[in-house]
């Protein structure tokens, strides 16, 4: 195995794929943790918090779909969701460049 930072932090950075094209936040993370697990040191726990992170971001949107409803709490929502899901790959980014593994807050640990 082989130890590259810097391929860890561009699979952090993929996340923010989606706000050019819209979609892919899953899906190039994923892509590359699928790829790198087993040539790249610490790449599958990097990937793993990287999958349950996404993962979870999903499931906090489908809940705030209903939550449109009870007074704009939904609204609210998005746009808290849509912050950490921007700051949070850019923090966990810098940290895994220092060598650190980051967390995600508030990810289900759906990959173990």
């Amino acid at each position: 195995m082989r130890e590259d930072r810097t391929l860890i932090v561009i699979t952090h950075l993929s996340q923010l794929i989606t706000l050019l094209t819209g979609f892919g936040s899953l899906i190039l993370p994923l892509i590359l943790w699928v790829t790198q697990k087993e040539k790249v040191y610490q790449m599958d726990s990097h990937g793993k918090n990287i999958i349950n992170f996404q993962l979870s971001m999903i499931v906090y949107c489908i809940i705030c779909v209903p939550l449109i409803l009870l007074f704009g709490l939904g609204i609210l929502g998005f746009i808290v969701l849509g912050i950490v899901s921007v700051v949070f790959p850019v923090i966990n980014a810098i940290k895994a460049s220092n060598g650190e593994t980051p967390r995600y807050p508030l990810s289900f640990n759906f990959i173990s």
